[in-house]
């Protein structure tokens, strides 16, 4: 299995190879700044103590706080938290937010865990992890099996310890505790903009054919967004299944559908097919949009897509994207294409320090620009050093941090 930590690190070698940024610079920007582990004991509801490990990779901050979300996942490990932290500090920079790069993450499988199991949990967690973060420290957020409910818990566990209110230091929050309108479907409305900018730039249509990995959050939301908006999504894809129809799928029937049985499968919509077939459609676009390493050498020339937007992070393998470049197909890389949910995130930052919630459409503005801008900006590097849209945006990226490693006498 592809280890996402080395590929993070090969990725960052191919850049320097094409910038020639300082050494010294690249020396620390090839490891985290700080690695926290923690040992959680959690008394589960048979009376039985389970101790369950924690991990925060705290990246680079020489933008800002580090920022990034927290994962439950039973496949957690210390090199993917590793690797997305990294990843976290390239997003921030693309998107020009000043935020640097964190990730966490917790090694359990949540569905197997009772509700009062997963509180005593989320409140262990955000209470071992207290001395370390903060809203001008470390600022987390949901990720992967993790949702505003569980972060309305952290923050009270934080709050409670430091003894005083601190909204900003948890993004992803429910509204009445100072969340943000648009956080549920900002990465997908993010997503959106990036798309709308690629089929602009590579002469595509609004009519081009779509297939999306993974139908959580992020990928219904753009489902929906992309069928809005004209696009024919012909495939969808789970854990259990793939749909297919060539002529469209009706993407709420398949929402509802979801919703009731906990799978696409059997819907009566489209047709079945295994659940790695998603890779192997014939259509304009794929939208990987579950988890890493979705794409790889045992699959990637299954792949007839000639798009690939990276919804999820880091679904792409480095082989993989060499291959499926000198195929002709366009990547888009995840530090661009799912940059929407961080700066969203942002926003809500800004809002708990002003005190002041924004209304819905001025947030939706300032996404799209922020998320037209960055295309620009990576559109521009890659041209400019005739390379990848991946290699692009992390010589933004990487310029961006350098820079503000420079300026602080860091190097």
């Amino acid at each position: 299995m592809n280890n996402p930590f080395e590929s993070a690190k090969e990725q960052l070698s191919a850049v320097q190879a094409i910038v020639g940024f300082d050494t010294n610079i690249m020396n620390q920007l090839m490891s985290p700044k700080r690695v926290i582990e923690v040992s959680l004991p959690i008394k589960m509801d048979n009376g039985e103590v389970e101790v369950f490990i924690g991990y925060r990779s705290q990246y680079n901050d020489a933008r800002g706080p580090f920022k990034g979300g927290i994962r439950f996942h039973p496949g957690v490990t210390l090199d993917e938290v590793k690797a997305l932290s990294a990843w976290m500090t390239w997003k921030c920079a693309v998107v020009d937010i000043p935020l640097g790069g964190g990730k966490g993450g917790v090694i359990v499988d949540p569905k197997k865990l009772s509700l009062g199991e997963l509180e005593r949990l989320s409140r262990a967690y955000a209470r071992a992890l207290t001395p370390f973060i903060g809203p001008d420290v470390d600022v987390p957020a949901p990720d992967v099996s993790t949702d505003p409910r569980i972060m309305g818990w952290m923050l009270d566990e934080y709050e409670e310890v430091v003894g005083h209110r601190a909204p900003g230091v948890i993004t992803g929050k429910p509204l009445s505790i100072g969340g943000s309108k648009v956080r549920e479907y900002s990465t997908a409305k993010g997503a959106f903009h990036v798309i709308e900018k690629a089929v602009q730039a590579l002469g595509l249509t609004h009519t081009a054919t779509v297939a999306i990995q993974g139908f959580g959050n992020g990928g219904s939301f753009l489902a929906k967004i992309l069928q809005e908006a004209g696009y024919t999504v012909v495939a969808l894809a789970d854990s259990q299944t793939s749909v297919y129809d060539e002529v469209g799928l009706d993407v709420v029937a398949l929402e509802k559908h979801k919703k009731v049985t906990g799978s696409l499968k059997g819907s009566g919509v489209g047709k079945d097919f295994p659940s790695e077939a998603i890779l192997s459609f014939a259509v304009d676009i794929l939208i990987p949009a579950a988890l890493e390493n979705a794409i790889h050498e045992g699959n990637m020339k299954d792949v007839k897509a000639k798009v690939i937007v990276e919804v999820a992070n880091g679904p792409v393998t480095p082989d993989a994207e060499v291959y499926l470049t000198s195929q002709g197909v366009t990547v888009v890389p995840d530090v661009l294409a799912n940059a929407g949910g961080v700066t969203v995130s942002y926003f809500e930052q800004v809002q708990n320090a002003m005190n002041y919630a924004w209304e819905e459409q001025d947030i939706v503005d300032k996404l799209r620009v922020t998320m037209d801008t960055a295309f620009d900006a990576v559109w521009q590097e890659k041209e400019t050093y005739k390379t990848t849209m991946r290699m692009g945006a992390y010589a933004l990226a990487v310029k961006r941090v350098a820079q503000a490693m420079k300026d602080r006498g860091r190097c």
